[in-house]
C-alpha cells in the first residue's frame, strides 16, 4: 500500500509530467493508486503487471513506420471504388438490428459479401449459429493476419435513420408495458462491414501483388453479452495468427495501447412460492429477494468499489401482474474490474450478497456464469503503425449532412454543438493509473495474439454508444463515411504487416515480452456451456448446419421452483 512518503513521491512525479494533469486529475490518480499500487506488481497481480505502461508523458509518437507501397494503393482503391456495396452493407445490417445470438440475416450477409471476395466461409465457429470464419491464402509463407466482424443489435435502442431527435423505429405498443425495439446503439452494422471491408481489400491486394499471406474473418456472434469471442478463444479458434486488427466505432478517430476493464457477466435466479397477491401470507416472492439484493450490493459502493472497478445490474424478470406474488425473479449484474483476479474478489462479494438477500427473503438463489473476459493486453507498437497510418489517410470525410445530424443530436440532450470529430486524435500514453472503463471480448483474443484496437468517429462529439442517438448515426451519413475510413485504417496497416517484416516482428517481440510471466486461461467456470438460441431451418438449411451443436446440452435445464409455502407459526387461538 502507498504510505504518505510514496504519495508525496508520486505526486512530484505527476507534476513533473507535465501542465496537462490538472490539481483535480493528480488527486484522482492518487486516490486512485492508494488501492491499485499494491497490485501491479507481477508478483501480485501479472495480468495488470503486463498492461501496465511507463512511457513518459512527454512522448512523441514516431514517424516512418508506415509506408506507401504499391500493394496498400490497390487496397485502398478498392475501398474507394466499392463504396456503395460497402455502405449498402452497412445499412442492411442496421435495418436487420439482430440481438445477440440470434443475429441470422446480418451473418449470411457478411459472410455472402467475403465469399464474393474470394474468401471460404464456414457456419458454425465454436458452435456458435452465427458465428463464422472466412479464410482468404495466396502463396506459402506469409503472415496470417486476423480481422473482428461484429453485428448485433442493443434491446430497447431502435431509432429512425438519421433523426435528430428520440424518435423510435420500432414502438411496442403494450398498454403495460410500452417499449422500443432494437437498434445499433453501438454501431455494430459498420463495425463489421468495416473488418469485411479491410479483409476483402487486404486479399485483393495480395492477389494483384502476389504476396502470400492468409487473411481470416471472425464474423463474432454476442458481442454486446461479451460472449461469443471469450468462449471462442478457449475454443482455440485464434490459434495460429500473428497479428489481429480491431476496430470499434466511437465519437473520435483515435487508436492507444490503454487497456480495458475485465468483466464477470452472472445471472442470479430466485425462487420462491406464488400465490395470490389479496392473501400474500405465506408467500415467497422472489422479487423481493431480486430487490433486496440490489439494494444490499449498492452499498458495496463506498467501501468495496475502488475507482477501477464498476458495478450494474438490471432486473430482466421480476414478474408479470401485481396480483401474483412472483415465483420466479432474476437479476443480471456485470462485475468489472482491472483484471479477473480483481474481478474475483468483487464477484465474491456480490454472490454473499445474494446468499443473503435469499436467507432474508426466504428464497433459494442459483447463479450462473454467462460470460467472462480478461483485461485488454496493450500493443504500443501496433498502435503506433495503426496511427500513423491514420494520420496519413485522414479523418472520415463526413458530408454537411453528417455535421447537421450530429449538432441536432448534440442539442437534443443538452451538449455543445460541436458536431463530428473530423480530426486524427494524438497518440499519446495511456493513464498513469487505470480508473476503469468498459469491457471487451477482444481482450481475451489479446492475450494469445499481438493486437491492436481503434476507433473511428461514427457518433457526435461528447454523446455515448449503447444509445438512441448512436443507432440515428450508424447508417446514417457520419456511419458511412465512418465505416469507408475504418476500412482504409485497417487495410492500410494490414499491408504494413504484409510488406514490412520488421514491423510484424517488433509487434511480435513486444508481446512476447508483455506476456513472458502471465499464463492466460480463461476467465470461464469449468464445464461452461454457452447460452444459445435454437435457429430457424431456413437459416440451418442456408449455412449448412445441424441442431443442437455438440457443446451444449439442448434442450437446457429447466428451472422450475420446488419451494413451499412459508410457516407463519402454531395457529393463532380463536378470538372470544
Amino acid at each position: 500500500m502507498c504510505d504518505l512518503h510514496d504519495q508525496h513521491d508520486h505526486t512530484q512525479a505527476l507534476m513533473a509530467s507535465g501542465p496537462q494533469l490538472s490539481r483535480r486529475r493528480i488527486m484522482q490518480l492518487l486516490g486512485a493508486a492508494g488501492v491499485t499500487a499494491a497490485v501491479t506488481a507481477a508478483d501480485a497481480d501479472p495480468a495488470m503487471a503486463a498492461a501496465d505502461d511507463a512511457t513518459p508523458a512527454a512522448y512523441t509518437a514516431p514517424d516512418g513506420l508506415a509506408e506507401d507501397s504499391p500493394a496498400k494503393s490497390t487496397a485502398l482503391a478498392w475501398i474507394k471504388g466499392n463504396t456503395s456495396r460497402i455502405t449498402a452493407l452497412n445499412a442492411e445490417i442496421w435495418e436487420n438490428a439482430e440481438l445477440s445470438l440470434r443475429e441470422w440475416k446480418s451473418s449470411i450477409a457478411e459472410a455472402a459479401f467475403l465469399e464474393q471476395a474470394g474468401f471460404d466461409v464456414v457456419f458454425g465457429t465454436a458452435g456458435f449459429p452465427t458465428a463464422f470464419t472466412a479464410t482468404f491464402s495466396y502463396g506459402s509463407g506469409g503472415p496470417v493476419l486476423g480481422f473482428s466482424g461484429e453485428y448485433d443489435a442493443l434491446p430497447g435502442l431502435s431509432q429512425n435513420k438519421g433523426v435528430g431527435h428520440h424518435d423510435p423505429r420500432e414502438y411496442v405498443h403494450d398498454p403495460f408495458a410500452p417499449g422500443y425495439g432494437p437498434g445499433h446503439g453501438c454501431g455494430h452494422s459498420a463495425l463489421g462491414t468495416a473488418a469485411a471491408s479491410a479483409a476483402a481489400a487486404v486479399a485483393q491486394a495480395a492477389r494483384k501483388h502476389r504476396l502470400p499471406v492468409t487473411v481470416k474473418f471472425f464474423g463474432s456472434t454476442a458481442e454486446e453479452t461479451l460472449i461469443g469471442k471469450t468462449y471462442a478463444v478457449s475454443r482455440g479458434v485464434y490459434k495460429g495468427l500473428d497479428a489481429f486488427l480491431d476496430w470499434h466505432p466511437s465519437t473520435a478517430n483515435a487508436t492507444g495501447w490503454g487497456s480495458t476493464t475485465a468483466m464477470t457477466a452472472v445471472t442470479f435466479t430466485f425462487l420462491g412460492v406464488a400465490g395470490h397477491g389479496g392473501t400474500p401470507l405465506g408467500n415467497k416472492s422472489a422479487l423481493d429477494a431480486a430487490v433486496m439484493m440490489a439494494t444490499m450490493s449498492e452499498f458495496l459502493r463506498e467501501e468495496n468499489l475502488a475507482p477501477s472497478g464498476r458495478l450494474h445490474w438490471v432486473i430482466n424478470n421480476g414478474g408479470d401482474i401485481p396480483n401474483v406474488t412472483p415465483e420466479i425473479a432474476e437479476i443480471s449484474y456485470y462485475v468489472r474490474e482491472g483484471s479477473p483476479a480483481r474481478v474475483q474478489v468483487l464477484l465474491d462479494k456480490v454472490i454473499a450478497v445474494s446468499e443473503a438477500a435469499g436467507k432474508a427473503s426466504q428464497t433459494k438463489v442459483r447463479h450462473r456464469i454467462t460470460s467472462a473476459c480478461w483485461n485488454q493486453l496493450p500493443s504500443k507498437s501496433f498502435a503506433e503503425l495503426l496511427h500513423e497510418n491514420m494520420r496519413q489517410i485522414g479523418p472520415p470525410d463526413f458530408p454537411a449532412a453528417a455535421h447537421t445530424l450530429a449538432k441536432e443530436l448534440q442539442e437534443s440532450p443538452g451538449l455543445p454543438q460541436q458536431g463530428m470529430h473530423a480530426k486524427i486524435g494524438e497518440l499519446t500514453p495511456p493513464n498513469p493509473v487505470f480508473l476503469g472503463g468498459g469491457s471487451t471480448d477482444v481482450a481475451d483474443i489479446s492475450w494469445n495474439v499481438p493486437t491492436v484496437s481503434m476507433g473511428a468517429a461514427l457518433a457526435p462529439i461528447g454523446t455515448k454508444m449503447h444509445t438512441w442517438s448512436t443507432a440515428s448515426c450508424a447508417a446514417a451519413a457520419p456511419g458511412q463515411a465512418a465505416v469507408v475510413a475504418a476500412a482504409k485504417y485497417l487495410a492500410a496497416t494490414a499491408l504494413d504487416l504484409i510488406t514490412q517484416p520488421a514491423r510484424l516482428k517488433a509487434i511480435k517481440d513486444e508481446f512476447e515480452e508483455r506476456t513472458k510471466d502471465v499464463e492466460w486461461r480463461t476467465a470461464l467456470p469449468d464445464g461452461y456451456e454457452p447460452p444459445m438460441y435454437e435457429p430457424p431451418a431456413w437459416f440451418l438449411k442456408k449455412t449448412g448446419q445441424k441442431w443442437p451443436p455438440n457443446n451444449i446440452t439442448w434442450p437446457p435445464e429447466r428451472v422450475v421452483s420446488q419451494e413451499k409455502f412459508t410457516s407463519l407459526g402454531p395457529e393463532l387461538a380463536p378470538q372470544t
